[in-house]
């Protein structure tokens, strides 16, 4: 039996690590799953792990407020080796670009224990667009041992810096698994929520998601301009907007958009929710990674206000467009979609370039063949 050790911290890893923990769970007799939250984002987190029925073995509880990226660092490192002096791991599992991504695989690779990470290979290759994420991504790479790539397109990039094709497996993603994992009744639930809030569900619905660093300052400012603008615009239309937590944000959207009629400022949503919005909205706008992977598998058109996306397969396949914080461009592209019926803006699902739901079971056997 191999001693697997899922490290996490954030609700976005959670989503996409849950479905590969459930599905290395049904074989107890290979794999004994050890999983540690180290609470980057800590009652997100928790709360999304609890949709999946599952629950951290180990909390490492380093959240703390206004905290920099070298402290977060520096108390996962401490911690975590912690985790490795007390058990025997016989591999890490990583997911994504976060702090947590690179420092968990940092003291994996200083035990010498092999690095798993799944989504590798995503690249904008400017490190400040975005910012911390295309940094730690690029580094944990180095050290990592099998890359469990979402395209081809990944594992091209990861191939152009000399990783072993050996090393590199296109999977799909594993959002998209997450997807299927909800059921219809955590589904009616979140119609609910959205009933007792007066929030109208139908076809003239907005999603909005803003709350990447790289956008805060003046681009937040332009973002916001063109959201009042819009929701002027077409005041039919219900636009709701989860405001996320850091004052840089969230200050400033309630000071400009409070008072407007038919936006809907709601704190963080659980996962269920979010999905359920996604899956009914008419446009998303959005500077989230995990929703440009989402939207697709519900046929709807995404604005992604970013300047540079590691997730060009969308672009590509025309199914989002980037936008970045530009006025003019959210509210051209924003109109183009707003001013026609819903049903004339919807794409074939089967254009999702993210993957098909089995992502999971894919790197299950790769697992399998990893120790043969």
């Amino acid at each position: 039996m191999k001693n697997i050790l899922f490290v996490f911290g954030t609700r976005p890893e959670v989503i996409k690590l849950a479905p590969v923990i459930l599905e290395l769970k049904k074989y107890p007799d290979k794999y004994n799953v050890i999983v540690c939250n180290t609470e980057q984002q800590k009652e997100l987190s928790n709360q999304t792990l609890s949709y999946f029925g599952l629950k951290a073995d180990i909390s490492l509880d380093v959240m703390k407020a206004n905290q920099s990226l070298a402290g977060v660092q520096a108390r996962i490192l401490n911690k975590l080796q912690e985790v490795y002096d007390s058990q025997k791991i016989d591999a890490t599992i990583v997911q994504g670009d976060t702090i947590t991504v690179l420092t968990g695989a940092l003291v994996s690779f200083y035990n010498k224990i092999p690095v798993f990470h799944v989504e590798a290979g995503l690249r904008s290759y400017d490190l400040f667009e975005p910012f911390p994420e295309e940094a730690m991504r690029q580094m944990a790479s180095r050290i990592t041992d099998l890359h469990f790539a979402p395209t081809k397109v990944n594992e091209k990039a990861l191939l152009k810096e000399d990783i072993k094709e050996s090393k590199i497996h296109v999977v799909g993603n594993t959002v998209v698994d997450a997807l299927f994992c909800l059921s219809e009744e955590t589904l009616q639930n979140a119609a609910g929520f959205f009933d007792e809030k007066n929030i109208a569900i139908d076809d003239k619905l907005v999603l909005i998601t803003a709350h990447r660093r790289e956008n805060h300052g003046e681009r937040i400012d332009r973002i916001i301009e063109a959201i009042k603008f819009l929701s002027e615009k077409y005041p039919n239309h219900t636009f709701v907007l989860p405001v996320h937590p850091n004052p840089n944000v969230k200050d400033k959207i309630h000071s400009h958009l409070g008072n407007s009629q038919n936006i809907h400022l709601l704190t963080p949503l659980d996962y269920p929710y979010l999905v359920y919005l996604m899956k009914n909205s008419k446009l998303i706008l959005t500077d989230s990674g995990g929703i440009q992977e989402e939207a697709p598998s519900f046929g709807c058109p995404t604005l992604v206000m970013r300047y540079e996306t590691e997730r060009t397969e969308g672009i590509d396949a025309g199914v989002s467009i980037l936008v970045g914080a530009d006025y003019d461009k959210i509210v051209s592209e924003s109109e183009k979609i707003l001013s026609v019926p819903k049903a004339a803006t919807r794409f074939d699902i089967s254009q999702n370039p993210y993957g098909d739901g089995e992502a999971s079971r894919r790197i299950l056997g790769k697992l399998n063949d990893f120790w043969k």
